[in-house]
């Protein structure tokens, strides 16, 4: 009892409730300043953090990159380093196609996009030989660049490039190219085709093909057949496979489809890499065994092939072909780049069709039909049509084109020539005579009523020309040009 006497006082003391304190005066001011000076602190780091790495992503990705042509510091370097991959060979009897079993490899094709995000500049000595536009911004350009033995391929003296523009032509860059060549007219590719910015095709006399725009190609097997045209339209691409044809055309695939006898019209879906025949009627096209070529015209829904012999194909698109008709003329042998020379096909629509047969004598224009049904019959425009342009030097045709609005534009080898949609008579560009390159010019395509590209016969220009006000005027691309 003795002991719980003395803890009563302590206990009673501990159970008491104390009093609270005041804290002393300015306590409340100083915690406020305290956390005010953490906090800013804190905001400050936050800050400079977000400074640095905004920095790291400004020089990790370039602002404002400037896509205007410049040389590429070594002389000849077309393309990234790059080999060519192995493909099986098929029959042109049954189908071409992509070696589906090898695994693409970096060296199967050419990289246009350089580690850091920069485009590769237009290569040196860029010999512009065939264009496509998929629509008024996006075209590739494909040629010959470099110096042979000197070039970025796999096989030094393959100098085949490509350049490529996504504003219309105002300026282009290197693209990937196919590792495509050899020292005779039956390799390599001088031609180019797009359906749009995913599947393209490169050819003549080869064939390859692209799903990704062009970052890489594949090569497809042909089986010696050589290809001398190909237009792509409605989620297909067709093209003429020349066969009978010389082994060797002169050293350059300029002359790829010098001598050929024999055309089949071939097709594939896009995506796919298996070509098939169209039907036995386009198959085995010939004019006797003479050596000759055969041309190609598609719209969005149908098409039209014109046969060595002069009769005329058209089929829809994915459908069957037969004979809808004979042409006023004979395609002729076949020009530099495959395509015809003694006549030009050109569409305005599925059924309005427009054929210039080249004239009897020089400085004579060429003579012109159309066909308003598909080819069965033709009548010929008032030779008056020619009244008012000088003629003195009018060489011959090489291209036909017709513009949505039925504008057609006519290349020749002293220049180009249009027909307006709502005029009365042919009449003179600004590209011809004086006004014209040298040899006037291989090519000309509309891709709208106002804009259209032509290529100059003579490729060492560097030059490919585009009109803006449907082919009364043209000038050169000269941004195409390496260092402009």
């Amino acid at each position: 009892m003795h002991a719980e006497d003395e803890r009563d006082p302590l206990d009673r003391w501990l159970n008491q409730q104390a009093p609270e304190l005041p804290p002393p005066p300015g306590t409340f001011e100083l915690i406020t300043r305290r956390a005010r000076r953490r906090k800013l602190r804190k905001l400050a780091v936050t800050m400079v953090s977000a400074a640095a790495v905004a920095a790291a992503v400004a020089v990790a990705v370039p602002v404002g990159l400037n896509l205007h042509l410049s040389s590429p510091s070594t002389p000849g370097s077309n393309v990234a380093d790059g080999g060519r991959p192995t493909h099986p060979i098929q029959s042109p009897n049954g189908s071409g196609s992509i070696d589906k079993t090898a695994s693409p490899s970096p060296s199967a094709t050419h990289s246009a996009i350089a580690p850091s995000g920069q485009a590769h500049p237009v290569p040196a000595n860029f010999q512009p030989a065939s264009v496509t536009f998929v629509n008024s911004h996006d075209a590739w350009v494909i040629g010959q660049a470099g110096t042979p033995g000197e070039c970025a391929n796999k096989n030094p003296d393959i100098c085949t490039s490509i350049a490529r523009t996504d504003d219309g032509g105002l300026t282009w860059q290197g693209g990937p190219a196919p590792d495509a060549g050899g020292p005779s007219g039956a390799a390599g590719v001088s031609g180019i085709r797009f359906l749009n910015n995913a599947f393209g095709w490169a050819f003549g006399p080869e064939l390859w093909a692209t799903d990704n725009g062009g970052t890489t190609w594949s090569r497809v097997g042909t089986s010696g057949a050589r290809v001398t045209d190909l237009e792509t339209s409605d989620g297909r691409a067709y093209a003429l496979w020349a066969t009978g044809c010389p082994t060797t055309t002169g050293g350059s695939p300029s002359g790829f489809a010098a001598g050929c006898t024999s055309y089949t019209l071939m097709t594939t879906t896009a995506g796919s890499g298996d070509w098939t025949q169209v039907g036995a009627a386009t198959s085995g096209l010939t004019d006797g065994g003479a050596a000759t070529s055969a041309v190609l015209a598609l719209t969005g829904s149908n098409g039209y092939l014109l046969a060595p012999d002069g009769a005329l194909y058209s089929g829809s698109i994915g459908g069957a072909w037969s004979q809808a008709g004979t042409s006023a003329c004979k395609p002729g042998a076949a020009q530099a780049d495959g395509l015809p020379s003694a006549a030009q096909l050109a569409l305005v629509d599925s059924d309005q069709l427009w054929i210039a047969c080249n004239g009897t004598s020089a400085g004579s224009p060429p003579a012109l039909y159309t066909s308003d049904n598909g080819g069965s019959s033709w009548t010929q425009p008032p030779a008056a049509s020619w009244s008012g342009t000088d003629l003195s030097d009018f060489g011959s045709t090489t291209s036909l084109a017709a513009a949505p609005n039925g504008t057609l534009t006519l290349a020749t080898t002293t220049g180009i020539y249009y027909l307006p949609s709502n005029g009365d008579g042919w009449e003179a560009s600004n590209a011809t005579g004086s006004g014209a390159p040298t040899g006037g010019f291989s090519y000309v395509g509309m891709t709208t009523d106002d804009q259209g590209v032509a290529v100059p016969a003579d490729t060492s220009l560097h030059e490919i020309w585009m009109t803006s006000d449907g082919g009364a005027s043209w000038a050169p691309a000269t941004s195409i040009t390496p260092g402009n």
